[in-house]
């Protein structure tokens, strides 16, 4: 059984599709959660809507409760990293994030910014220590096998080609996660929402489509591991 973590973060409450006005990327999430779980009804479903309820932002409190050493932490310092525990506990039990995350002037929105500043944690999710050897700095989560989604929209288009320069939305979720350990990274993005026509249209199909062949694609190599995992050749090697 795997554990999905569906993060949207869309400050537009509805779905493209079905309200006016609703969100692009939500439309996505929803899509690849719904076909993940069609086929596979008994993997576990986690949800944040940051964008309805973003987390709080770092502050100096924060800071200085995140680099106490948990054993010298004062009860304020747990209650003002409660909810910054609460979102690692969760990443850390995903096999899966699905992230919707829009563009919002060339970057992620404030929201997604905050989960990110909230989960990236000394300690939790990555190593620090001033004597090692090389770089102090090095990531909890490698090597845990977990996958990143990144599900986006954007207004104009061309955001892979003549504008990725001025794309900050993909490079900085996959530095900041990178940072902690997760490198696997997939992404599908809508563009020309600002055109409202036919090339929104043919966008919104095409990314759709993209959705759909990656959650079959992740799904096989799903199984083809778990098949993998029960073959004879590695229970004889976890006996030798």
């Amino acid at each position: 059984m795997a554990t999905l973590l569906q993060l949207d973060s869309s400050a537009r409450p509805g779905r493209s599709g079905l309200e006016p006005h609703g969100s692009h990327s939500r439309r996505l999430t929803d899509r690849f959660v719904a076909r993940w779980r069609a086929a596979r009804p008994g993997d576990r479903l986690l949800y944040r809507d940051l964008g309805q309820r973003p987390p709080r932002p770092v502050t100096g409190r924060w800071i200085h409760a995140a680099f106490t050493a948990p054993a010298r932490r004062e009860p304020w310092m747990t209650a003002e990293l409660a909810e910054s525990d609460a979102l690692v506990e969760e990443l850390l039990a995903a096999d899966l994030i699905v992230a919707g995350v829009p563009m919002y002037n060339f970057n992620v929105p404030a929201q997604f910014k905050a989960y990110i500043d909230n989960i990236v944690r000394v300690g939790r999710t990555f190593g620090f220590d001033r004597s090692r050897e090389g770089a102090p700095y090095w990531p909890l989560l490698a090597g845990s096998g977990k996958r990143l989604v990144i599900l986006t929209s954007r207004g104009d288009y061309g955001y892979g080609d003549r504008l990725a320069a001025a794309n900050h939305v993909e490079p900085s979720i996959r530095t900041a996660f990178g940072y902690i350990g997760i490198t696997e990274t997939e992404t599908v993005a809508v563009e020309y929402d600002e055109f409202a026509d036919a090339r929104l249209t043919a966008s919104l199909q095409a990314a759709e489509q993209a959705v759909d062949a990656l959650v079959d694609r992740l799904q096989s190599e799903v199984t083809d591991r778990a098949t993998a995992a029960r073959s004879p050749a590695s229970a004889e090697g976890a006996r030798a």
